[in-house]
């Protein structure tokens, strides 16, 4: 399998996220910058690979799967670090449930699309505005976390968990739009032609 330049980038921010968490840790001046800054060249390599793939027609089966993949890990490995580092009391619930919403709703949604492209009606869960304003959302609240988890005021710490709970607002609100989407699939209408193709396609091959 010959791996090409979107591939590369996309594995070179999973590589980072060990680093990230290294850095997240290490007790030195600037920690906290550092970490913040290695999870903006992972997600800066997330939109490049993207742009790279569609730019250059440089697209293959192994990048499909594993973009989605990187995207995923990055977000869920930063939110267990802010929520293990964060301070006690309701705020720390708060943090908590909402990346448990946050990291849940990718878990279904990754199993939505998956099962959707198995009856070839993927198409109809495809990422809508809602779902990238819940990304770029969740990221500004990412790294405005993790740039202030250890700073003397907490100003700004206090304007990312804002944006980070109106990220899990968005991400119940477009995971709700996906399965509304999905839904007459999931249903299992008579009627649907994708779960008659489906079910075709199943014993054919079975």
């Amino acid at each position: 399998m010959r791996i090409n330049l979107p591939t590369w980038l996309t594995l070179f921010r999973v590589l980072l996220l060990p680093v990230m968490v290294i850095v997240y840790y290490l007790p030195f001046r600037g920690a906290n910058l550092t970490a913040a800054l290695v999870f903006v060249l992972a997600a800066f390599t997330d939109w490049l690979d993207g742009y790279l793939a569609r730019r250059l027609n440089l697209t293959s089966a192994f990048g499909a799967f594993l973009d989605p993949v990187a995207d995923k890990l990055m977000v869920a490995v930063t939110l267990f670090l802010l929520v293990q580092s964060h301070p006690g009391g309701w705020q720390g619930i708060l943090m908590a449930v909402t990346a448990s919403v946050i990291v849940g709703r990718e878990i279904s949604v990754s199993a939505l699309r998956e099962w959707m492209a198995q009856i070839g009606a993927r198409s109809k869960v495809k990422v809508a505005f809602l779902g990238k304003l819940k990304t770029a959302t969740q990221m500004v609240a990412l790294v405005v976390l993790l740039l202030q988890h250890d700073a003397e005021t907490l100003r700004l710490y206090h304007i990312g968990e804002a944006l980070l709970v109106i990220a899990g607002v968005l991400t119940i609100w477009s995971g709700l739009d996906y399965l509304r989407a999905a839904w007459p699939s999931l249903r299992g209408d008579s009627d649907s032609d994708e779960v008659k193709k489906s079910e075709k396609n199943t014993v054919q091959g079975g």
